[in-house]
């Protein structure tokens, strides 16, 4: 007699970083590991984070500072997840309209450097305040993000103040291109394909991927609620060796072709699977008209193994923007979210690569023992 499988239902956004889940369920990974695998699109993350902690989804396709916010209460009610599989690292890109590119280059200076483009920014802003204009207007995809912690970081080096000069507001990452397009927005961050749409529709010039700005910083997270996975620890370990067996399967290069048409189907992510064979394959047109290429590291899919250091850094970003005070004890619990020992439980110790080391393009050096120490090295800042 055939044993039946487990369903399951995983919530996911339309981007490229949910390329390993994608995989592992059309290519039946998951069926594999005695799972009944359904991926139920979403458009906000909102949405994939309420399902999730109700339990209408046994798992999500997540932002990872979202997982650390939900565990932590901020921003919502506390509903303690778990990341037992990094998905996805970098992959985010600032966006501009074409004017403000122009403006930006006006200005003078090397806009391929974070630093001189946020200076650049700033003084375009500071005009435009002088003059009585209307804000710049930017994009990100929910407040407990790297798109916001992104753009903030960004600005912040330049010398803008991202909650005084400008204005943020969130915005699903389909509906970004449509927005910048209309002229509702003067730019967004968001993840692949998105800025590469934005720039093949003519309506952005991609300034800088995320890649220049954080590198190798943890972008999206497999999420499970805690009592769930220690409940159902073999569900863990389950969808982790699917989904390590995807990643794998994403970053050979045999493979390309295939995944791209995975996801390019209308209930994945949407898009010509020419841009999303770009995109995976880490090349980049940064304006319309330009050539392709390429960007190291644009994407890294399935890094795997979950970084507590990492999740200590995302709530150091949190409680320097004002989301969260700063206490030992929500540090400790920001850490315990990313959970390796679940990684290491499914796959054994010492399974895939290291976590790198995150690195910034300027700023202070991250002590997660120190966090106030690496705070007071910020000129901007909205700490409690």
């Amino acid at each position: 007699m055939t044993q039946s499988l487990r369903p399951v239902r995983i919530g996911f956004i339309p981007l490229a970083d949910a390329a390993a889940l994608c995989v592992a369920v059309d290519k039946g990974f998951s069926a594999a590991e005695g799972l009944e695998a359904t991926l139920v699109r979403e458009v906000s993350w909102s949405n994939v984070r309420d399902k999730l902690n109700i339990g209408l989804f046994d798992a999500a396709h997540m932002l990872a500072p979202m997982a650390v916010a939900s565990s932590l209460g901020l921003g919502h009610v506390r509903a303690p997840l778990v990341a037992p599989f990094t998905l996805a690292l970098n992959g985010n890109a600032i966006t501009v309209s074409p004017g403000l590119h122009a403006a930006l280059a006006a200005e003078g200076g090397n806009l391929a450097d974070p630093v001189q483009s946020a200076a650049a920014l700033a003084r375009v802003a500071k005009a435009r305040a002088k003059a009585g204009r209307e804000q710049l207007v930017f994009g990100m995809t929910f407040p407990f993000s790297a798109h916001n912690y992104l753009l903030r970081y960004w600005m912040a080096a330049g010398g803008l103040d991202p909650d005084e000069d400008v204005r943020l507001v969130v915005l699903p990452p389909p509906f970004m291109v449509d927005s910048l397009a209309h002229g509702q927005v003067d730019g967004f961050c968001v993840g692949a394909p998105w800025n590469s749409v934005a720039v093949e529709a003519g309506a952005g010039v991609v300034l800088h991927c995320s890649c220049e700005i954080f590198s190798d910083a943890v972008e999206k997270v497999l999420a499970l609620r805690d009592s769930v996975a220690e409940r159902e620890p073999e569900l863990v370990a389950a969808l982790t060796r699917a989904l390590a067996r995807a990643a794998a399967f994403v970053g050979a290069p045999e493979n390309l072709d295939e995944t791209a048409a995975i996801l390019a189907r209308a209930d994945r992510v949407g898009v010509p699977a020419e841009i999303l064979k770009r995109t995976l394959g880490g090349l980049m047109r940064l304006a319309p008209g330009e050539a392709l290429r390429p960007v190291a590291d644009y994407l890294i899919i399935g890094d795997g193994r979950p970084s507590p250091t990492q999740a200590a850094w995302l709530y150091a970003q949190m409680a320097r923007w004002g989301q969260a005070p700063l206490d030992l004890a929500l540090r400790d619990a920001a850490r315990r979210t990313f959970r390796p020992d679940f990684y290491d439980a499914a796959l054994g110790a010492g399974a895939g690569r290291a976590a790198p080391a995150l690195r910034t393009c300027c700023g202070p050096a991250f002590d997660e023992n120190d966090i106030d120490a690496y705070l007071r090295g910020f000129a901007i800042n909205r700490r409690i």
